[in-house]
């Protein structure tokens, strides 16, 4: 167990509203370095903006640098090199990465705060031969279908749906009212919030004289490991093969992932996003929300799109698009640029007419 959790115990902290901790304390499980009062404690986070004494918060973006002067927090995160222009009352932390390094404090704190249960909840059901260890929990109303596998420490909470033959790795969380249609496989240390739809059928339809037959969507689901996806999104099955999401990816709430798509590995995706059919998308991108891609279309590594912009091409490695259709970032605010002196340019060109 974390030393800064062994404190919690130690002195058996009960009222977890109460729990404070000095800068000293904070700097040495974080390698940062104190500048000011070492014996200041903190109890709570908060933004910058809004902090009052007793709490920490961080400077990482610097628009927010002038409020590092006028914060009420008694402790602020910042960088190494960060160089004060005027006077700070807080304490601060100097370290490498202020939100990084505040990722890590946050998640000590809830380890201890938010413990996960254990056990199963009755009335549920678990399908004969399903195994659930001592570490697991099985909430109530929670079903679990023939031939399912579940890993050490899963935890499903109530009113989840988990189908036949469905593969749940070691520690993931299952949250309230999640369904994982039947063959669809999620990995180890996976998140899957409230409501998320895993392995429904793809939108897939045959246009007759008769109206539109469905085409039967045999496929699965497959979701690696350390995946976070958010409420009410869904990931629909394949036609034939997977539908794909790659190690350490985090969608957001609201994402439509259609059939057959493929997403690589550490790809972040904002809400509302829509990927269309057997579109491919690589590793480490960052993807606004309301994007919406076309399908049968592949983006490379690396690429960022700006919220709104709509994909409708291939997308080169390390590429920087926005807008509708999604242009280069530079082109983009160019043409903004243009569009906000259209009406002066219109003036402009009717004195010529006129004259």
């Amino acid at each position: 167990m974390n030393f800064f959790l062994q404190l919690c115990v130690i002195n058996k902290i009960v009222d977890k509203a109460n729990m404070e901790f000095s800068a000293d304390l904070i700097a040495q499980q974080v390698g940062g370095i104190v500048e000011g009062d070492g014996s200041v404690t903190v109890s709570t986070f908060s933004k910058i903006e809004e902090a009052k004494p007793g709490a920490i918060t961080f400077l990482a973006n610097p628009k927010y640098t002038h409020f590092v002067y006028s914060t009420d927090a008694s402790i602020v995160l910042v960088r190494k090199d960060f160089v004060a222009e005027a006077p700070i009352k807080a304490t601060l932390i100097r370290v490498d990465d202020p939100y990084s390094t505040l990722s890590d404090l946050l998640t000590m704190v809830a380890k201890f705060m938010f413990v996960m249960p254990t056990g199963i909840e009755q009335p549920c059901h678990i399908a004969e031969g399903v195994t659930v260890d001592d570490d697991s929990y099985v909430g109530a109303f929670a079903y679990i279908g023939e031939g399912a596998k579940l890993g050490k420490a899963v935890k499903i909470f109530p009113q989840s749906y988990i189908g036949r033959n469905v593969v749940i790795g070691d520690g993931t969380i299952i949250y309230p009212g999640v369904k994982i249609y039947d063959g669809c496989h999620v990995g180890s240390r996976c998140i899957i919030h409230a409501g998320a739809v895993i392995g429904a059928d793809g939108f897939g339809f045959a246009p007759t004289a008769d109206g539109y037959h469905k085409i039967p969507q045999i496929g699965i689901v497959e979701i690696a490991d350390d995946v976070e996806i958010g409420a009410n999104t869904t990931v629909d099955r394949a036609t034939m093969g997977a539908t794909r999401v790659g190690r350490g990816t985090k969608l957001d709430n609201l994402i439509q992932v259609a059939h057959n798509v493929e997403i690589g590995e550490s790809t972040v995706i904002a809400a509302q996003t829509g990927v269309a059919g057997s579109t491919k998308i690589g590793s480490w991108c960052m993807i606004g929300g309301q994007v919406g891609f076309a399908g049968h279309i592949t983006v490379g590594n690396k690429v960022g799109i700006g919220a709104q912009s709509g994909v409708p091409n291939n997308v080169a490695d390390d590429s920087k698009i926005m807008g509708y259709p999604a242009v280069p970032a530079r082109d983009f605010m160019r043409q903004s640029a243009y569009l906000k002196r259209l009406g002066e340019l219109f003036d402009r060109v009717k004195k010529l007419e006129n004259k």
